[in-house]
């Protein structure tokens, strides 16, 4: 009797550890095939004439149940920003918030506040915070910061030195690393400062994506600070040694599909777009460029361009900051 007690134990065992793998296979199988089409996804990308355009203000794309990337239109604004919006268990985070201001034309908060009650279904959303942070200060980011500011439950973090170090606590910074805990989902905020000083980049464990906002995407990078550019990609070079990233996702497209070309900036029309996604190979690989050079200098890699900034933008941009 104990040895048919034992088999039977043994074999409902072996039948729960292979549903277990069943279950664990279907999952990373979803997760695969959630990242195929992301990096295929074709995005809205405006019109030769934007007067005739019938794109949405904003387009959603949902990559799984709690994790969705907005792009603006680019007949709203040529900067066509990505907005990411992922769903804790207890908040939900908005990076950056695009490049238009006003509701009518640019409804941002309007539709987070519908995804997020989709997201939840019949659960209530009174007590669930909205956190809004940006990827860094520049206008195109934050432009919309006014929609959620005063709102019930939201917390807009200012994209400024103060704000980003008053609510993140570093006490290290830029080489210190600090975790933000959504209920359920946790989320790292690495300090990366180089294209703008205040700049950060997340990495979600969930996802594991690492949005990098202006500090790396397939386009123009303008770097203010060479040495301190060249010290975070090293960082992000490193941080990917030792996680596992599935995607690294910025905040813009310039990049056609052929290799070495790109739009012009204040494009309005880029119907043949790279993917939004970069690998962590080509981090390895622009690191490895930083690394050779001694002095601010364009660099031109298959995916992306790296170009110091000028004197008199350097200027304006140290005066936007002083305003800030």
């Amino acid at each position: 009797m104990k040895k048919i007690i034992l088999l039977l134990t043994l074999s409902i065992v072996i039948v729960a550890q292979g549903h277990a793998i069943e279950q664990d296979g279907a999952i990373e199988t979803a997760k695969a095939k959630s990242l195929s089409t992301l990096i295929a996804k074709q995005w809205i990308h405006g019109s030769e004439d934007c007067a005739s355009n019938t794109d949405p203000a904003i387009e959603v794309f949902q990559y799984d149940n709690s994790s969705f990337i907005l792009r603006q239109s680019k007949c709203l604004s040529y900067e066509a920003p990505f907005i990411y919006v992922l769903f804790g268990d207890e908040k939900t985070l908005v990076l950056d918030t695009g490049a238009t201001e006003e509701a009518a034309s640019f409804p941002l908060y309007q539709t987070i506040i519908e995804l997020q009650q989709k997201h939840l279904g019949k659960v209530k959303t009174d007590n669930r915070e909205i956190l809004v942070i940006h990827s860094h200060s520049h206008s195109d980011h934050r432009a919309a910061d006014s929609q959620f500011i005063g709102k019930k439950n939201v917390t807009v973090v200012a994209a400024n030195n103060a704000g980003i170090h008053d609510y993140f606590s570093f006490e290290n910074w830029p080489k210190q690393q600090v975790e933000l805990d959504l209920g359920g989902r946790s989320i790292i905020i690495i300090p990366t400062p180089g294209h703008q000083e205040e700049a950060i980049t997340l990495y979600d464990e969930q996802t594991k994506w690492l949005l990098t906002g202006d500090t790396f995407y397939p386009g123009f990078v303008y770097v203010k600070d060479w040495d301190d550019y060249k010290n975070s990609i090293a960082r992000l070079a490193s941080f990917t040694d030792n996680y596992n990233v599935s995607a690294i996702l910025g905040a813009h497209i310039e990049k056609k599909n052929q290799q070495g070309e790109y739009y012009e900036v204040g494009s309005t029309y880029q119907p043949q777009e790279s993917s939004l996604v970069l690998k962590p190979s080509d981090l390895a690989v622009l690191n490895e460029r930083l690394k050779e050079t001694d002095k601010a200098e364009k660099i031109s890699l298959n995916g992306l361009v790296i170009e110091p900034l000028g004197f008199l933008p350097k200027l304006i941009s140290n005066i936007v900051g002083w305003f800030m």
